[in-house]
């Protein structure tokens, strides 16, 4: 994984190897709401994640992740805050979310999978 300075360098990194689609998080699905796409926990891969700490604003601290989808044959970047403003929803997504954020090599049968 590379290593960048703040979230705006990783977003045009990403974008430029591909990651192409602008995803979001909305409770239990991450969506591409240009293709009108809403994917489940098993619907994505997440390749790559770089977390941001900001040292005086609490609203900087976000998570960059590089999300492909095979099943909608898209790569995209999924922007999540953590801390004060994370979202905190208790779903396989979020189960997802969280277990890449603490487990930085692991294999695929490793990985949480929805219900």
């Amino acid at each position: 994984m590379k290593d960048y300075n703040n979230l705006v360098e990783a977003t045009n990194d990403l974008m430029k190897r591909g990651y192409t689609e602008n995803l979001s998080l909305e409770g239990e699905t991450v969506d591409d709401k240009d293709k009108k796409i809403q994917m489940t926990a098993d619907d994505f891969e997440i390749d790559e994640f770089y977390r941001f700490e900001g040292p005086s604003n609490p609203s900087d601290m976000s998570i960059v992740y590089a999300v492909t989808s095979k099943k909608y044959n898209l790569k995209g970047v999924l922007i999540n805050a953590y801390g004060t403003y994370a979202n905190n929803s208790s779903s396989a997504i979020a189960a997802k979310l969280n277990h890449d954020q603490v487990s930085d090599h692991l294999h695929r049968g490793d990985k949480p999978e929805a219900e």
